[in-house]
C-alpha cells in the first residue's frame, strides 16, 4: 500500500508520477520556448541551428507527455492535493489546454502543408506534394502555433512567479507539495 501511495497523488502532495511528468515537461517546455526565442532572436545561428533542428520532435514528445499527464490527473482526480483558488485551478485548466492545443495545431499545419513529420527520425505523417497543401491547416498553424505558445509562456512563467509568491510569503507547504 505504501508504494501506491506514493506512486499516486494524495490530498498533502502529489504522487512521484506526478511530479516526474510535472519536472520533466517543465525541463522540456524550457526547451522548446529557449529553441522559440534563439529562433526568433538569433536566426542562422549555430545556437539556432542546434535548437531550432529539435523543436518538432520535443513539441511531439510534449504532446505525448501532457496527453499522458491529463490521462494519469483524472485517474487521481479525487486523491490529488485541492487547488488553494479557484484562480490557480483555471490556470492550471488553461496550462493544459494551452499543453495540448499548441502541438495540435502545429501538427496541423505540418500535415497541411505536404511535409512529411519524422519525429526522432520515426516517419509519423509521409509527406505529399506541397502543391496539394490544405490551406485552412497551414493558415491554423501559421496564426495560431506560435501566439499560443508565446500565450503558454506567459502562462508558465506566471506559474512560476506564483510559485515563488508562496515560498517567500513562508507558504512552503503549496510549493512541497510538487517538490517532495
Amino acid at each position: 500500500m505504501q508504494q501506491h501511495s506514493s506512486t499516486c497523488d494524495s490530498p498533502e502532495r502529489y504522487g512521484r508520477v506526478t511530479r516526474i511528468l510535472h519536472w520533466a515537461m517543465a525541463l522540456l517546455l524550457a526547451w522548446q520556448f529557449t529553441s522559440a526565442l534563439t529562433h526568433f532572436l538569433a536566426e542562422d545561428s549555430a545556437l539556432d541551428e542546434f535548437l531550432w533542428g529539435t523543436h518538432k520532435s520535443v513539441g511531439f514528445l510534449l504532446m505525448l507527455l501532457i496527453v499522458v499527464r491529463v490521462l494519469w490527473a483524472l485517474l487521481n482526480l479525487r486523491r490529488r492535493p485541492p487547488a488553494i483558488s479557484k484562480a490557480a485551478r483555471v490556470g492550471h485548466v488553461v496550462l493544459y489546454v494551452l499543453m495540448l492545443v499548441v502541438p495540435i495545431v502545429a501538427l496541423l499545419r505540418q500535415y497541411g502543408s505536404g511535409r512529411e513529420f519524422s519525429p526522432f527520425g520515426i516517419p509519423l505523417m509521409p509527406g505529399f506534394d506541397e502543391s496539394l497543401k490544405i490551406t485552412w491547416m497551414t493558415d491554423l498553424g501559421s496564426n495560431f502555433h506560435s501566439l499560443l505558445g508565446y500565450v503558454l509562456l506567459v502562462l508558465a512563467l506566471g506559474h512560476i512567479a506564483f510559485a515563488l509568491k508562496h515560498y517567500f510569503a513562508g507558504e512552503r507547504h503549496i510549493i512541497d507539495r510538487i517538490l517532495n
